[in-house]
C-alpha cells in the first residue's frame, strides 16, 4: 500500500494567515468588530468619552444634505448593501464604519463612464443641521477603466455622523479624489475612506480636515493589480479642545506598485491634539514596489498634543525602496530670523511661514475653487493667533 501524504504550501499558509494589530481583519460582519474599550492599538489615542453612543448601532432615519453638481458622463444612483457590497468595494475596517454600511440603507452610487474624461470636477456637498442628530451614510465612486475623474467631497454643517466611503478605480483610469471635513465647531465624523486601485491606475487623493470637535478618518488602501500608484496628500489644522485623527494603511498586496503618503498639520490652542498613524504593509508577493510616507507637524502654541506613528511591515526583500519620516516641532527659527531680518513684522513672518508650510500640499489638489477656499480657511485660522484683521489682510490668493 502507497501512502501520499500531501506537503503544505507554508508560503502560502504564511500569507494566508498573517496579521497585525496595527489593521485588523476587515469585516462586513458587525460581530466582528466588537466595541472598543480604548485599549486597542487603534483605538487608544481616541477620546472614547466623547464617542458616546456612537458604537450602540442605534437606528436613525436622519440624512445628510446633499447636492451634487451635474457632470456629463456621471451617473447618481441608490443600490442596496448587498449591491454595494457586489461592486467589491473595500470591507470595514472597524465599528464605527460597519455600522455606516449596516445602518446607512444602501449607497449612493456614482458612476464615471468607461474611457471618459471629465471636462470638469463632480462636486458633492453633504450637509448636516443638528449637532446631535446620528447620522450614517455609505458613497460609493466606481472609475471605469481608462477613465479620468476629479470627485471633490464636501462636509459642512453639524451632525454626529458616521460614514464610508468608497473608491473603486478600474484598470488604467486615473483619479483625483478631494475630500474635505468643513465641518462647524460641534460636528463628530468617525469615518473610513477604502481605496481599490486597478491594475496600471494611478489616484491621488487630498483630504483636508479644518472644522468639527472630532474627526476621525481612517483611509485604506489596496491593489487590484500590479502597476497601480497612489499619493496621498493631507493637511489639518487643529485648534483648542478639537481632536483630528488620520489614520493610514496601505496595502501593497500586488507588485510593481507605488505610493507617496504626505501629511501635515498645524496646531494651536490648550487641547489641540491631532493623530496621525501611517501604516504601509508589503506583502511577500508585493516585489519591486516603492513607497515613502511622511507626516510634518508645526506646534503653533502651548497646550498642543501631535502623535505622530510611521510604521512599515515587510515582507519581502525585493523591493525599490521602503520609507518614512515624522516630525514635530514649533516655528523653524532661522525662517522666522529670515524674514525679520527683511524689515517683516513677526506676527506677518509667522503667518507666511504657516502659509509655506501648507503651501505645497495645498497646490496639488487641482481645483482652483477648493485651493482658494483652503487658503482662506488656513488664513481665518491664524488670525486666532496673529490678530490679523479681515481688514488687514493683503493675500492676493484670498476669495472675495
Amino acid at each position: 500500500m502507497t501512502v501520499t501524504t500531501a506537503v503544505p504550501n507554508v508560503a502560502e499558509a504564511v500569507e494566508a494567515t498573517v496579521a497585525s494589530h496595527l489593521h485588523p481583519a476587515a469585516s462586513f460582519d458587525l460581530a466582528d468588530h466588537p466595541v472598543p474599550n480604548g485599549r486597542e492599538e487603534v483605538w487608544r489615542f481616541t477620546p472614547l468619552r466623547r464617542l458616546r453612543g456612537l458604537f450602540d448601532g442605534a437606528p436613525s432615519d436622519a440624512r445628510l444634505g446633499w447636492h451634487a453638481n451635474a457632470v456629463d458622463g456621471v451617473t447618481r444612483r441608490e443600490v442596496t448593501t448587498a449591491e454595494a457590497i457586489a461592486l467589491g468595494v473595500p470591507a470595514p475596517v472597524d465599528r464605527t464604519s460597519a455600522l455606516a454600511v449596516a445602518n446607512a440603507g444602501g449607497a449612493v452610487l456614482f458612476e464615471v463612464a468607461a474611457g471618459r474624461e471629465l471636462t470638469e470636477p463632480l462636486v458633492i456637498e453633504l450637509h448636516g443641521d443638528d449637532a446631535d442628530k446620528l447620522v450614517y451614510g455609505q458613497v460609493v465612486f466606481k472609475v471605469g477603466a481608462n477613465a479620468q475623474a476629479t470627485i471633490v467631497l464636501r462636509h459642512t454643517g453639524s451632525a454626529r455622523y458616521l460614514s464610508s466611503v468608497s473608491l473603486l478605480v478600474e484598470e488604467g483610469a486615473h483619479l483625483n479624489f478631494v475630500g474635505l471635513q468643513d465641518w462647524a465647531d460641534d460636528a463628530v465624523q468617525v469615518g473610513h475612506v477604502g481605496l481599490k486601485i486597478g491594475r496600471d491606475a494611478r489616484v491621488r487623493t487630498v483630504t483636508a480636515s479644518l472644522g468639527g470637535d472630532l474627526v476621525r478618518l481612517t483611509e485604506t488602501t489596496e491593489y487590484d493589480g500590479p502597476g497601480g500608484e497612489l499619493e496621498q496628500f493631507g493637511l489639518y489644522f487643529v485648534n483648542a479642545g478639537q481632536h483630528i485623527e488620520h489614520r493610514l494603511f496601505v496595502d501593497h498586496n500586488e507588485p510593481h506598485t507605488r505610493s507617496r503618503v504626505d501629511y501635515r498639520g498645524a496646531l494651536q490652542g490648550k487641547g489641540a491634539h491631532s493623530v496621525w498613524i501611517g501604516d504601509v504593509l508589503i506583502r511577500k508577493v508585493a516585489e519591486g514596489i516603492n513607497t515613502y510616507e511622511s507626516n510634518k507637524n508645526l506646534v503653533l502654541t502651548d497646550g498642543c498634543r501631535a502623535d505622530s506613528v510611521p510604521n512599515l511591515e515587510i515582507e519581502t526583500g525585493e523591493i525599490e525602496g521602503a520609507g518614512h519620516s515624522s516630525t514635530t516641532g514649533r516655528f523653524d527659527d532661522e525662517q522666522l530670523f529670515y524674514l525679520r531680518s527683511r524689515g517683516i513684522p513677526e506676527d506677518e513672518a509667522r503667518r507666511l511661514v504657516v502659509h509655506g508650510f501648507f503651501a505645497d500640499i495645498i497646490r496639488r489638489i487641482g481645483v482652483p475653487e477648493v485651493e482658494q477656499r483652503l487658503l482662506v480657511a488656513v488664513e481665518k485660522e491664524l488670525e486666532i493667533i496673529v490678530g490679523l484683521s479681515s481688514g488687514s489682510r493683503t493675500d492676493p490668493l484670498e476669495v472675495q
